[in-house]
């Protein structure tokens, strides 16, 4: 018990591990939310449980909505089934590892966010304003990381289309052919589900498609949208901090840090353990694309080495 208190620790004592503190994040939830199912069943209070789970849910009408504004933030890290909490955080771990690895752990962060939001206000818009969905209005709302998922794995598929996933009874596929096939199943879901708390999952999808193709390219253009996101979480953290405590701003630690080598001028021919280190957190927080030739260079070279 005390290594898996460990290995939660050490999730979010990690810097640069956005990734992994969403899954865990979720996973927790997910627990607490069953945790509490089960001791409501067994006390005799099972039909309240829908009343404890309206907290994080989002409703598909607006009168309740205005209510509960924060269920634009929670649905998209909540889950119930089992199964679809297990889909949906294998899928953001392949894909997520993607964005980490060529646009950084910020982006992984923002396209996780915008495409929660972005699906939930598509769902809330369409449910209250296109007379097809409104007749289908969900009783309850929706949960799950169905839209911030896909925000990221379009994200990924869009900046890097011909990279190839192995998948298991297929083989080698491009991402750009496996997000096409998400999207056809969205559309298809939306005017074919069979219940209406699916049909609004399908919705909020289709705002993650859509966020996340549209993040990439403006990130293309030059326009970085995970910026005001990050300065927001920076803000957030240090409230929570104690006044004694310093404020470290992880992103740009590692700029000074790899800056500190380049001050030097160029790397030895030899580097040290420290340059590639150096290097390594530079990826970590802004991703394989931010290394400059000589430091793409130094580690093609050090893994050469090994």
């Amino acid at each position: 018990m005390n290594a898996l208190t460990q290995e939660f620790k050490d999730v979010w004592r990690k810097p640069n591990n956005a990734l992994m503190q969403i899954i865990v994040l979720n996973i927790i939830i997910f627990a607490v939310i069953n945790l509490v199912w089960v001791v409501m069943v067994v006390i005799g209070q099972g039909k309240s449980f829908s009343e404890f789970t309206q907290f994080f849910y989002m409703p598909a009408e607006f009168g309740d909505f205005i209510w509960r504004p924060w269920t634009l933030f929670t649905y998209f890290f909540t889950h119930q089934n089992p199964l679809h909490i297990l889909f949906n955080m294998l899928i953001l771990y392949w894909f997520g590892v993607i964005v980490r690895d060529y646009l950084g752990n910020s982006k992984v962060i923002a396209l996780y966010i915008f495409g929660g939001i972005v699906g939930g206000l598509l769902q809330l818009l369409c449910f209250n304003t296109i007379p097809y969905f409104v007749k289908l209005n969900p009783e309850l709302g929706i949960i799950g990381s169905d839209a911030a998922m896909y925000g990221v794995v379009i994200g990924a598929a869009t900046y890097r289309p011909r990279l190839e996933l192995h998948l298991l009874l297929f083989g080698a596929i491009k991402i750009v052919y496996i997000a096409a096939a998400i999207v056809l199943l969205s559309l298809i879901g939306v005017a074919s589900y069979s219940s209406d708390a699916g049909l609004a999952t399908n919705v909020t999808k289709i705002g993650g498609v859509l966020i996340g193709y549209i993040f990439v390219k403006q990130y293309e253009k030059g326009r970085d949208w995970s910026m005001p996101v990050m300065n927001l979480l920076n803000w957030a953290s240090n409230l929570f901090r104690k006044r004694t405590t310093p404020k470290t701003n992880y992103a740009k630690a590692n700029n000074q840090k790899t800056s500190s080598h380049k001050s030097k001028g160029a790397y030895s021919p030899n580097p040290s353990q420290e340059d590639i280190d150096a290097i390594l957190d530079k990826i970590s927080a802004h991703g394989y694309e931010s290394l400059t030739t000589e430091e793409k260079q130094i580690l093609f070279k050090a893994s050469q080495k090994k």
